[in-house]
């Protein structure tokens, strides 16, 4: 079931993606050579701690996980495409990382996700991170009312696919409301003009995800979260939350 927002109700999760988007700026910063990810998920804690918001990570666990998620942020290193869980391990100069981010203030939910360069970045990193902001805009462009689902995914799988990037099945974006994950699925390809129709107050989370070496194979790695590549290339993942309105799609996780 597929929950309508009223304005009043947009302008909440507005400030719930306000609190989304300083604590990936702040994680941003941090992010060093040298610096371990458990210090990059302290800071995002700080951040949601301040604003007086609560994780919607933090213990989350779908029935395929085999323990509860144990940060507020999610770390993908290089060969990670998402759900990277924060440990022990530092960065290092080069590193590609995806930082996924959720906060929930007054019963209201943001999720957003940036791709970065750790220190100097590789051409090819870059023209991977350009492509998944560039999937996401077209993505967002497509969330107006009287489009459908399939629409979006169509936008973000074309960016996709001509740049040469694969897309990992099975994953991609979701309503969100009062939980993180609501109806609709929005998935990262799909035909033009399927799907449900988008209307004033739908909310979606809009993420494309892209496989650096062009194939969509991928696996979950030991700790039952971390999902990577099968042939060891850097993967790239973006998002952000938008709300469907009379006015155009409207960024709730902006700064």
């Amino acid at each position: 079931m597929v929950e309508i927002k009223t304005n009043e109700n947009l302008a909440a999760m507005r400030e719930a993606g306000r609190v989304v988007a300083r604590a990936l700026a702040a994680v941003r910063e941090k992010a060093a050579p040298g610096v371990a990810l458990t210090e990059l998920d302290r800071v995002a804690r700080e951040v949601l701690a301040e604003a007086g918001a609560g994780s919607p990570f933090l213990g989350y666990r779908p029935e395929w996980a085999p323990v509860p998620f144990p940060a507020v942020v999610c770390l993908s290193v290089n060969d990670a495409i998402v759900h990277g869980v924060p440990g022990d391990t530092r960065l290092a100069d080069g590193d590609l990382l995806s930082v996924d981010c959720g906060a929930t203030l007054d019963g209201w939910v943001g999720d957003s996700a940036i791709s970065f360069t750790v220190g100097r970045a590789r051409p090819e990193d870059t023209r991977l991170v350009a492509a998944a902001e560039e999937a996401l805009e077209a993505g967002i462009a497509a969330a107006v009312v009287g489009n459908r689902i399939g629409d979006i995914a169509h936008a973000i799988g074309r960016v996709c696919r001509r740049a040469g990037y694969g897309i990992p099945d099975g994953f991609g974006g979701h309503g969100v409301g009062r939980s993180m994950h609501e109806d609709p699925g929005v998935p990262n390809e799909g035909r033009p003009g399927r799907g449900m129709r988008l209307r004033h107050g739908m909310v979606l989370a809009i993420e494309p995800m892209l496989i650096g070496g062009g194939t969509d194979d991928h696996f979950t790695a030991g700790d039952g979260w971390t999902v990577r590549t099968v042939d060891g290339s850097r993967a790239s993942h973006a998002e952000h939350t938008v709300a469907i309105t009379d006015d155009g799609p409207r960024v709730l996780t902006a700064l």
